[in-house]
């Protein structure tokens, strides 16, 4: 089956068609959009972020989940995040995750960097969110977003691999040295909103 026309698709006419593709889709503003391919580094860090949600939610209630999974942003609005966090009622036989309290995402040049990041205000919707991560790969750099009780989102960077990332409304801590366990960054740190452009890298 084709990519559907140019027409608003419903949350379930989205999934009806997903099932039929063989690479992964997000519906925004009711339309797919195929997401793209990563490299191994960004594999790496979903994995180990990942592996400690799930160490440190066990018997919670809380379940991490990655990309496969998705998340209801909109009446017609999917998103894809590399790592997420449902402490909801999950269902085994959905693809929805039904109380996503944290996401995930692993920079890349298809997501460009922490201020161009496009689904940021789309999380920020989801009732029940409390944190949203953006995850440097080229350099120990993070950036937490978390809601507070008055519906603000203020935000902080992590930096250098032994600092943590602290969760304390998911009961949950990362830190940065588990984060990227196994990486390698490259000898000249070039991050990930300067990976299309021919300038001189950006020095942290």
């Amino acid at each position: 089956m084709a990519e559907p026309a140019h027409r608003r698709w419903t949350i379930e006419e989205f999934f009806d068609w997903q099932e039929t593709q063989p690479h992964l889709y997000e519906l925004v503003g009711g339309q797919p959009q195929l997401m793209a391919g990563v490299k191994n580094v960004h594999d790496d860090i979903v994995v180990n972020i990942v592996s400690e949600l799930k160490n440190q939610t066990r018997g919670t209630g809380c379940r991490p989940f990655t990309g496969d999974g998705a998340v209801e942003t909109g009446p017609d609005q999917i998103r894809r995040p590399d790592v997420g966090l449902d402490c909801g009622n999950r269902r085994p036989n959905s693809t929805l995750a039904a109380g996503p309290r944290l996401v995930v995402e692993v920079l890349s040049p298809s997501t460009r960097d922490f201020n161009a990041f496009d689904k940021l205000d789309d999380y920020k919707s989801v009732a029940g969110m409390e944190y949203i991560l953006l995850v440097e790969p080229n350099q120990a750099l993070a950036k937490l977003w978390s809601r507070t009780s008055a519906g603000a989102w203020p935000h902080r960077t992590i930096n250098g691999l032994d600092a943590e990332i602290d969760l304390p409304n998911v009961g949950v801590s990362l830190r940065m040295r588990d984060v990227y366990d196994g990486v390698e960054f490259p000898r000249m740190p070039k991050l990930v909103a300067d990976e299309d452009e021919p300038s001189t890298p950006s020095i942290r």
